[in-house]
């Protein structure tokens, strides 16, 4: 990486099967997900990779899952903001959103998301209440990540052109087949989210979506360069999306192939990618 750059983690996760179930976690292939994972158990390889701050970002669609998480900042230094969860569907979403800003470590309250990528209604971010849910994040002054499948790409586009107050965080650069190969109609899609000044995608989540037991950086290539040209450096923030990742590589790997996925940028284009966008979109 080179001991001048300061890295952000801008997406990660934890959690403790003795608090709740994480019921996504199903089947043999996410088998190694079904244990702990804290932030005293990140923290060294997140120092190690040359990591000094991260956002942890929520797993489940449970309520109490978003305070634990602003009470888990307060506690630790390496986390500086959060995205949270909360209905967006529910009348007092601006309240609500109040009263956890509120909360112990309210301040680190940073963005929200939701599970979109489980909903069958490929067009749920434009139903009339998660509309009004989104103007919510807006007049909060929060963003919104997208986890969302490339079908739902489509509605993204939508969403973002109808809230342009609001800035959408594509997770995952919006989990494209790396597995098998294919880049169409992903790629128009990601175009089309990417033309909105009010879109920022994360270089993440990429290993899981390749071939876990075979991937290569020259997998990856052909994605990451999509959105590096078409978000820029000034919109595009790395995230390990440990411990997920872990099922395809380890921390300090991840950081090493975004590296190198990065290799061709200059200095101050790879601080963007690994510090300034995160830094400026989620205020840390």
């Amino acid at each position: 990486m080179g001991a001048a750059v300061t890295v952000v983690d801008a997406h990660h996760h934890v959690w403790d099967l003795s608090v709740r179930d994480q019921d996504w976690i199903t089947g043999p292939g996410l088998q190694p997900l079904r244990r702990n994972f804290t932030v005293a158990d990140l923290t060294p390889e997140a120092r190690a990779a040359g990591v000094d701050r991260t956002v942890l970002v929520q797993t489940v669609t449970v309520a109490e899952e978003t305070p634990e998480f602003l009470a888990l900042a307060t506690e630790y230094e390496l986390i500086a903001g959060v995205v949270g969860w909360t209905d967006l569907t529910r009348p007092d979403v601006a309240d609500e959103l109040a009263r956890l800003r509120e909360l112990p470590g309210g301040r680190y309250l940073k963005g929200v998301r939701h599970q979109v990528q489980g909903e069958p209604d490929p067009q749920w971010l434009l139903r009339a209440d998660v509309r009004r849910g989104l103007a919510a994040v807006a007049d909060a002054g929060l963003v919104y990540d997208l986890v969302v499948l490339p079908h739902q790409l489509p509605a993204c586009v939508k969403a973002a052109a109808d809230h342009p107050g609001l800035t959408f965080v594509l997770d995952h650069l919006g989990k494209p087949p790396i597995a098998s190969a294919e880049r169409e109609p992903w790629e128009t899609w990601v175009r089309s989210l990417a033309a909105l000044s009010n879109t920022v995608c994360k270089l993440s989540g990429m290993v899981t979506e390749a071939d876990l037991a075979s991937w290569s950086v020259d997998a990856l290539r052909p994605y990451a360069d999509v959105v590096l040209e078409a978000f820029g450096p000034a919109r595009l923030m790395f995230g390990s999306d440990w411990p997920v990742c872990t099922l395809a590589a380890s921390y300090g790997q991840v950081v090493a192939v975004t590296s190198e996925l990065t290799a061709a940028l200059s200095g101050s284009e790879r601080t963007q990618v690994f510090e300034d966008t995160a830094t400026r979109v989620y205020g840390l």
